[in-house]
């Protein structure tokens, strides 16, 4: 992958982020695959309003496709404030449900991340079939001190290839972005290292 390729990849990631709810506490991107360390809380015990998951899909869909949802359940809940609907709130849950159960899941994140980008990488390249030699593969951090080490062996993959002195110059990785080698210092890089950092303090 190149700058372009590792850039869109890193949008995309963060796209899933927005919609999923998982949060990513490090990643790095190389030039033939990948890290990243993923919190995936559990689901909440109360449902998404109608507006937080629009807010959800608007991370991953186009603003044409988040407004027909958004009909979709304004129309569904006229039914049921009409009692028209036969199972009532019923309804609305079923349009919730096409969504939510691809939040909170490490398999659904990854799932759609990697289909995103490899159709954005085929349609780019103009090539066809997968992109990936095999599916991901994944380890559970549970303590604090796991996932510190995990967040620092992944930020320095770029150190170890030879690629930069200093993890902070590499642009597509969480410290890079943290430390402003995207232009931006980045506030979820930001955020995603302490969440790591301080995993083992609640």
């Amino acid at each position: 992958f190149g700058p372009d390729d590792k850039e869109q990849f890193r949008i995309y990631m963060r796209m899933m982020e927005n919609f999923s709810g998982c949060r990513v506490l490090a990643y790095c991107v190389m030039c033939n695959h990948f890290h990243i360390l993923l919190e995936v809380p559990p689901r909440p015990k109360v449902a998404l309003s109608d507006e937080q998951l629009l807010k959800r899909l608007g991370a991953l869909y186009s603003k044409a496709f988040v407004a027909t949802v958004a009909k979709e359940l304004a129309g569904a809940r006229e039914l049921v404030a009409q009692g028209m609907a036969a199972d009532g709130d019923a309804y609305v849950q079923q349009i919730h449900e096409r969504f939510t159960y691809r939040m909170h899941d490490l398999s659904e994140f990854m799932k759609t991340l990697l289909q995103r980008f490899t159709r954005w990488h085929n349609t780019r390249t103009q090539r066809r079939g997968n992109l990936w030699e095999e599916t991901f593969k994944s380890v559970v951090v549970e303590d604090g001190l796991a996932s510190k080490t995990m967040a620092a062996y992944i930020d320095l993959n770029p150190v170890r290839a030879g690629m930069v002195a200093d993890p902070a110059e590499y642009r597509w990785s969480s410290y890079g972005e943290a430390m402003g080698a995207t232009g931006k210092g980045g506030a979820k890089a930001k955020a995603g290292l302490v969440r790591a950092i301080m995993a083992d303090k609640g």
